[in-house]
This record gives C-alpha cells, sequence and structure tokens, in this order.
C-alpha cells in the first residue's frame, strides 16, 4: 500500500472514529493538501520516495516552529505541534539512531576519503542518499562537520 493511500484510508478511518480534537483528521488532511500542491506544482503525481520527502518537509517545518515556540514559552502550542510530529513520523520510515548515523558518517568519510572540513560537500553528498526520510539534516550536517574538524 502507497503511503498516498494509507493516509487516505487513515482519513476516512479518523472521519469514522469522530475523534475528540480532531487533530490526527487535520494532520492527515494538511499533509494531503501539502502532497496534492506538489503535485499540482509539478503537473505530475508522485512516487513514494517524493512523498516522503513532501511529508519530511511538514515534519522539518513543524520541529522549527517548535524551537521558536519553546523560546516564546508557549507549551500550548509546543504540546500540539509535538502530537502533529507523532502523527507525521507514522508515516515515514524508521529514523536512524545517533549511534547508526555516526556509522554511516564515519563509512562515507572514509569512502570519500576527505581530510578537512573543506570536503564537507563531497561527504554529504555521498551519505545524505544513505539517510534521506531517516534522520534529520541538521544533525547529520553536524556530525559530519566533527568527524571532519577531528
Amino acid at each position: 500500500m502507497s503511503i498516498k493511500d494509507k493516509l487516505n484510508d487513515d482519513m476516512k478511518q479518523a472521519m469514522k472514529d469522530r475523534e475528540a480534537g480532531k487533530l490526527r483528521l487535520s494532520v492527515i488532511r494538511m499533509a494531503r493538501a501539502a502532497v496534492k500542491n506538489v503535485e499540482i506544482d509539478r503537473k505530475k503525481e508522485l512516487d513514494e520516495e517524493e512523498v516522503l520527502d513532501v511529508l519530511a518537509k511538514e515534519v522539518k517545518m513543524r520541529r522549527d516552529s517548535l524551537e521558536e515556540f519553546k523560546k516564546g514559552n508557549r507549551p500550548d502550542l509546543v504540546a500540539t505541534l509535538e502530537q502533529e510530529i507523532a502523527i507525521l513520523m507514522g508515516y515515514l520510515p524508521a529514523q536512524l539512531s545517533d549511534d547508526e548515523v555516526r556509522a554511516l558518517v564515519a563509512e562515507a568519510v572514509a569512502q570519500t576519503g576527505a581530510a578537512g572540513p573543506k570536503e564537507m560537500g563531497k561527504v554529504m553528498s555521498a551519505l545524505m542518499p544513505k539517510v534521506k526520510g531517516r534522520a534529520d539534516g541538521k544533525i547529520v550536517n553536524a556530525m559530519v562537520r566533527d568527524a571532519l574538524n577531528k
């Protein structure tokens, strides 16, 4: 079952369940709308990889907002965003642990033969296809920078 089909089925189920607060339903509708908007912009139907990219982008936007709401002392909005992120994460592949990312970073550094921070682009281009959708780019970037500065 494709992710788009799963979103559709989950939306129907959420509507049948008449959820209190309807948060799950609104998040699923938002995700479907985001996918549809990208399809309209590109004038083609998205494949699984592209749908995952759209959902990962939605999670990233929420994580960025989460930091701002924490700084602004808005626990009500923080709680809502955390729930939204949890719902969206259910549609993404399992996330890599920090240790798994470090191992992939070390492998990519060895594979590319990068020696210093100036070769970060080489390492990132080799690494990102392996972690795409399974790890946050900021975390990967920081780990690569640490590995190359040693």
